[in-house]
């Protein structure tokens, strides 16, 4: 904070001794960017694309944010400076996006995307059921917040979009949560039957009742199907009954054994690195963040030392470029530690495999091991980028 105090009282400086409307500019942006790294220093989980341009003896000021914050401090600090200026700055969501401020996925998988168009990089995924914030619009595409708060580009046809009281009526709503790896939402109770669509692990939707071998179950759309109850359970009482441990991260994990990896994959489709390990743990009831360089930053610290000791089934190894006098640690690859006697670890890489970090298993991965940074701990760790689903919908 006090590195950004001093960037004020310069930039303050700088301005109020130009007379010249680009110098006057030049200063703003620096206040403008003090004020970005305190409300969005990771875009993607926040917003905050502004800046100030020069047109005669006018500042216009544009672009857009989701912080209401950053925006009333930028607001504060421009009228603190008595800068006179043309307010074009959009604060989402806004009227492009009207009272259907939020959204459910209505496919088995919808893929996110960096940008507004199909043929932009694969950013993450969301599961059929999900929750979503919707943001932003352009074309028919719209720009949306998961639970993890990242935040990307959907096509409209993925989701279907509702008002606040619609969206907190199906939050609220008893549902069904999809436990194999993939799987049918029938028309009728019978296996054989037209298919409604087809399902994946941790999809929900809302339930309507049951009998002996199915579930009738809703979609967000307002279809209607059902899903056999071999293959999925009450959300509220799989949440009830599970109990995270050590062994059922390792349970779940083997049942991802062998799926292929995908950039950006978040789902039994097709699942990265960072994807997986988020998978494996929304299935032992957290939301984690989603990529390796920000799993990184939450949990307990373990093995500092880069050693491989004291580790426990179900800490989370990461991998990358090591820090230098010049460079920052880039982290680029994550896998979960299993130990089991084999100083063995899963992860998505080509494929979900295990490996070891033991010369002398026939698994042994040399690569990792020369890029190995260190070790987080999630489970029994209270953070605020560890979401506990139990305590969400307090049980």
């Amino acid at each position: 904070m006090k590195f950004q105090n001093l960037i004020l009282l310069l930039t303050i400086f700088l301005y109020v001794s130009c007379s010249n409307n680009s110098l006057r500019v030049t200063g703003l942006e620096g206040v403008n960017k003090s004020i970005k790294a305190q409300y969005a220093p990771d875009k993607r989980v926040a917003i905050f694309d502004i800046k100030f341009d020069s047109l005669g003896d006018k500042i216009i000021a544009s672009g857009m944010t989701d912080s209401k914050e950053g925006y009333q401090k930028l607001l504060d600090s421009l009228k603190s400076l008595d800068v006179q200026f043309i307010n074009n700055i959009r604060v989402l969501p806004d009227t492009i996006v009207g009272n259907k401020m939020f959204a459910v996925a209505r496919n088995s998988v919808i893929n996110i995307r960096s940008a507004p168009k199909h043929s932009a990089e694969l950013g993450t995924q969301g599961l059929l059921g999900m929750s979503l914030k919707v943001l932003d619009k352009e074309g028919d595409f719209y720009r949306i917040q998961t639970p993890d708060s990242y935040i990307s580009w959907v096509d409209r046809g993925g989701i279907y979009r509702m008002n606040k009281g619609e969206f907190d009526t199906w939050n609220a709503s008893k549902k069904v949560i999809f436990t194999k790896n993939f799987g049918y939402v029938y028309a009728t109770k019978n296996s054989n039957s037209t298919i409604v669509s087809d399902i994946t692990l941790g999809g929900l939707l809302k339930y309507v009742s049951e009998d002996a071998s199915f579930y009738e179950v809703k979609y967000p759309d307002n279809r209607t199907g059902f899903i056999k109850k071999s293959e999925g359970i009450v959300y509220e009482n799989w949440l009830q009954k599970l109990q995270p441990s050590k062994q059922n991260i390792e349970t779940v994990a083997r049942k991802l054994e062998g799926f292929p990896y995908l950039w950006g994959g978040t789902s039994s489709k097709g699942i990265d690195c960072s994807g997986f390990t988020k998978m494996v743990y929304l299935m032992n009831g957290f939301v984690i963040p989603r990529d390796a360089s920000q799993q990184i930053n939450a949990g307990k610290t373990v093995d500092a030392s880069l050693t491989f000791e004291g580790l426990e089934k179900g800490d989370l190894l990461f991998f990358g470029t090591k820090a230098t006098t010049t460079k920052k640690q880039r982290v680029t690859h994550v896998g979960i530690w299993l130990g089991n006697n084999k100083m063995e670890f899963i992860h998505s890489a080509g494929n979900v495999h295990f490996s070891s970090m033991d010369s002398t298993q026939a698994n042994y991965d040399e690569f990792n091991k020369n890029r190995y940074l260190g070790s987080k701990r999630y489970l029994g760790i209270k953070d605020k980028n560890i979401i506990d689903l139990k305590e969400k919908i307090k049980l």
